[in-house]
């Protein structure tokens, strides 16, 4: 499909399977949505399709409900190293008849393995003497043949003792696994790898650690490797939070409030600006104090970049594929701006012999805080 890269589509109802040759030839687009945080992958499949030809059967009943899910995988191979692009399962499918000659357009929408964690609901299952890390792990162990890996990080809330309140499941696996990322300041999200129909069941704190992917170059010559990089700077979008501590003896709550550094989010700014508003968190005075803060920081997480970049780069000139929930380093954009940033979002395009990815970065401040970044 492209020159230099080696496409691999799996799809079925169970464990999915390599697509026969035909499958991949039909293949005329792919569009792939990946996100930070708690929004889930998607993905948007385009096949031109003959007349007699089998997809017309096999997509549209899996859209239509005859079976119960169909999954599909894809794989790319850039320069020896095969990385899986999504892990998921099909939604909805689009047929548009062809005209003048043309072939009909069939197009397959789907998400992540999320996806199968909403369609049931729970509620009411007791968890007695569980801590939300284990309930977690409880609820994911369901989806363990679909080849969901659980990453599951321990949160500060401990068991609650069965005599004073026994925990009970709440709407869907889903939803109910987000609200206690929420409770905790953690997020959750389905990552696809490390091997071919697998993905990882991520939930824990928003870290920004790791391997910094080489840089993204612009107005630097023969180096320049992205076709467009542009970059704002907004300090309306940080807050200050203030958590309450009620007191035990008197009632009264004690505002804390809670400073800009976070243990796992390390400044990628040299200069964060100072924050123009500040925000009351009026939920954490029945909360003890550790968890208190711990909701104090994971709002100041989510509040404190004001440094956004957008920009779209070419693949194949890249060298390698770009992917968010990562850091990665940028060149050429100016003192402010160069450094490293944290990958929020990656949109894959897809098409007969063009690989683009357009992406979005978030940093908390301007100016780098290393001199070099890899190239």
């Amino acid at each position: 499909m492209i020159k230099g890269i080696d496409l691999s589509l799996l799809f079925g109802p169970g464990i999915p399977m390599p697509a026969p040759r035909m499958v991949i030839e039909a293949l005329q687009s792919v569009q792939i949505e990946e996100s930070a945080g708690e929004t889930p992958s998607g993905f948007r499949l385009g096949f031109a399709l003959d007349k007699d030809s089998p997809l017309n059967t096999l997509f549209l009943l899996a859209g239509g409900g005859a079976l119960p899910i169909l999954r599909v995988a894809l794989i790319a191979t850039l320069n020896g190293r095969a990385e899986t692009l999504i892990n998921g399962v099909v939604t909805r499918t689009d047929l548009t008849p062809g005209s003048g000659g043309a072939p009909a357009t069939l197009t397959v929408t789907g998400k992540d393995l999320s996806a199968t964690m909403g369609y049931f609901d729970f509620s009411g299952l007791p968890y007695p003497a569980m801590p939300p890390f284990a309930r977690v792990n409880l609820v994911l162990s369901k989806y363990a043949w679909l080849g969901v890996i659980p990453q599951v990080i321990p949160s500060a809330e401990g068991p609650p003792l069965p005599t004073e309140k026994i925990p009970r499941h709440k709407d869907n696996d889903l939803d109910y696994i987000r609200t206690l990322a929420h409770e905790a300041g953690y997020v959750f999200f389905l990552k696809p790898g490390p091997a071919p129909a697998t993905s990882i069941a991520y939930w824990g704190p928003d870290i920004r650690l790791g391997a910094v992917q080489p840089a993204l170059t612009v107005e630097s010559g023969v180096p320049t490797n992205a076709e467009e990089l542009g970059f704002s700077f907004d300090k309306e979008r940080v807050s200050i939070p203030i958590v309450f501590i009620q007191n035990a003896l008197t009632k009264a709550p004690i505002p804390v409030p809670i400073p800009g550094a976070i243990p796992f989010k390390p400044t990628l700014g040299a200069v964060p600006p100072l924050p123009p508003r500040i925000e009351r968190l009026k939920d954490t005075a029945n909360l003890n104090p550790f968890e208190a803060l711990v909701r104090g920081f994971a709002h100041a997480a989510r509040n404190m970049d004001a440094v956004e970049g957008r920009g779209r780069v070419d693949v194949l000139r890249y060298g390698r594929i770009l992917h968010a929930r990562s850091l990665v380093g940028v060149r050429g954009a100016g003192a402010p701006f160069d450094g490293v940033h944290y990958v929020a979002s990656v949109t894959h395009e897809l098409a007969r012999g063009a690989y683009k990815q357009s992406f979005t970065l978030k940093r908390d401040g301007l100016l780098p805080t290393q001199a070099s970044v890899p190239a």
